[in-house]
């Protein structure tokens, strides 16, 4: 066989091994006379086809009393499906707990005041350093700012008294004005502290001086409200409410009020009271705010808890302090850096306006007779290589964890309507101990616990009345290391270690 009759055969092999490559109009003949590729169909001669019903019979067919009957039957249950759901939906509607109406708020109950006294203590540059700083302050929730007193007066020399002068020592009125625009830009108010004879010994001067002071006052507070102040603060409020002028300078400061208007408030206080003097005072003085010093004069849990129960009804026209009334630090009343912090959650969860001064919230310390000066560098570390002393290095540790407890409890009243305007329970008080419940219509409930004591205490929570307590709470926020947060804790017994607080939550169960 030569080779051209190989290579033929090696093609018909090919071709036999790869029909695919085949045309399918080849020459090739398979089976039956078919093309490769092809396929018979046989479509059915009679083929047939449904076009339905035509009108007529349509028509027709509808009309037969089965059809009749089954439309009948099928409307009927619709309207009464639908009836139904309607029903069902106004008896979860009439059923359903009703939500407790909002009470009126202003903006003095919607978080705690910052009061400036020494404005030189806080920044050397005076109104302008408080304008400089705002962003700081911004930042721990605070919703009004107390600045003062700015007027000038020498101690005890009524002749001198301006109210409408700013002591240039704390600035000039165009830093007051900055300041108050950019105060309002972030939701802080500004109040100024007037009180009249600041630098003297006693508020208003003497008796007979008060209805002077208070017309001079009256006018002065038409001019700063005039500038935009949102407020203002006297103290010495017993002496000068029981005046027959009294009523001028409420007038002046309270009168056309409307619901369009942000109100502005008048602000007294008082020291050395009962807290029953303290009530009938809010009603025949008429002031917006009072501010006493019932918590720092009584230092025993039990009385605590009984002022704060006689004034829960005012709880909206009453501020809480350690140390503010008399414009003295926190950490004088506190003693300790921990017990700083449960006095601040003390304070920010108690009903009423929380009243702090300036550096309570890093637990800022006095120095001497004189205002201390605030501290600044708290957020700043060690530079590397830097030699550290190992003290200060602590007492700034601390400083920024007091600072950053301060923010989340802050923080926290303002989220929470249990304790923003909940109401107040008690449920357990000894010498150096409290528990408290904050309760608002369905949100989560809230439980205070706090000992101030030197040594561990066992707080037995007792609801009083219809109040009923679950038996275990989340803790939200503590001091306690025996006590993290996000652990379960059983309320019938709160074991708390010395000069340590906790915040307890559990929610709604209807």
């Amino acid at each position: 066989m030569n080779k051209d009759a190989e290579i033929d055969m090696k093609d018909v092999e090919l071709n036999e091994l790869d029909p695919e490559k085949t045309p399918m109009t080849g020459a090739l003949q398979l089976t039956g006379g078919e093309k490769n590729g092809s396929v018979k169909l046989k479509v059915p001669e009679d083929e047939v086809k449904f076009t339905g019903l035509s009108k007529e019979e349509l028509m027709k067919v509808a009309g037969t009393p089965g059809w009749v009957r089954t439309r009948w039957v099928l409307l009927v249950l619709f309207w009464l499906g639908w009836l139904g759901m309607l029903a069902g939906a106004v008896v979860i509607i009439v059923q359903a707990p009703r939500c407790k109406p909002i009470p009126t708020m202003n903006w003095w109950n919607e978080g705690p005041l910052y009061q400036i006294s020494d404005l030189q203590a806080f920044s050397p540059e005076g109104i302008k350093g408080v304008e400089d700083k705002l962003d700081n302050v911004n930042q721990l929730k605070v919703k009004g700012l107390v600045l003062g007193p700015l007027h000038t007066v020498q101690a005890n020399q009524l002749n001198t008294l301006n109210f409408e002068e700013i002591n240039p020592i704390q600035g000039t009125e165009k830093h007051l004005v900055n300041l108050l625009e950019k105060a309002h830009k972030k939701g802080i108010s500004v109040v100024l502290d007037m009180t009249p004879n600041y630098m003297g010994g006693a508020p208003w001067f003497s008796s007979g001086d008060v209805a002077d002071v208070l017309g001079k006052l009256m006018a002065a507070s038409q001019y700063w409200f005039k500038v935009g102040v949102d407020g203002i603060k006297v103290s010495g409020l017993s002496a000068a409410s029981s005046t027959p002028d009294w009523s001028k300078l409420q007038a002046a400061v309270q009168g056309n009020r409307t619901e369009d208007t942000k109100n502005r408030v008048l602000m007294g206080v008082v020291e050395g009271i009962s807290a029953t003097e303290v009530s009938l005072l809010l009603n025949t003085s008429g002031v917006d705010l009072i501010l006493s010093d019932l918590l720092s004069a009584e230092n025993g849990g039990v009385q605590r808890a009984q002022d704060i129960n006689t004034l829960q009804s005012d709880q909206r026209s009453v501020g809480w302090g350690l140390g503010a009334a008399t414009k003295d630090h926190l950490s004088k009343m506190a003693g300790t850096p921990a017990l700083v912090r449960l006095y601040q959650l003390l304070l920010l969860t108690m009903p009423g306006t929380p009243v702090f001064t300036y550096g309570d919230e890093i637990g800022l310390q006095a120095q001497g007779a004189e205002a201390p000066v605030m501290l600044w560098d708290t957020e700043e570390e060690p530079a590397n290589g830097a030699v550290v002393n190992q003290t200060a290095e602590a007492e700034r540790k601390e400083r920024v964890a007091c600072r950053k407890w301060f923010k989340s409890v802050s923080d926290l009243r303002g989220k929470e309507r249990s304790l923003l305007h909940g109401d107040y329970h008690l449920l357990q008080s000894s010498a150096s101990s409290l528990a408290f419940l904050r309760l608002w219509d369905q949100s989560e409930r809230y439980v205070t616990a706090v000992n101030w004591g030197t040594t561990a205490a066992t707080l037995t929570l007792t609801p009083t009345g219809d109040l009923e307590l679950p038996e275990h709470a989340k803790v939200k926020l503590s001091t306690d290391p025996d006590l993290a947060a996000d652990s379960t804790v059983k309320l019938d017994k709160i074991t708390l270690g010395p000069g340590h607080g906790v915040l307890l939550v559990f929610p709604f169960t209807g």
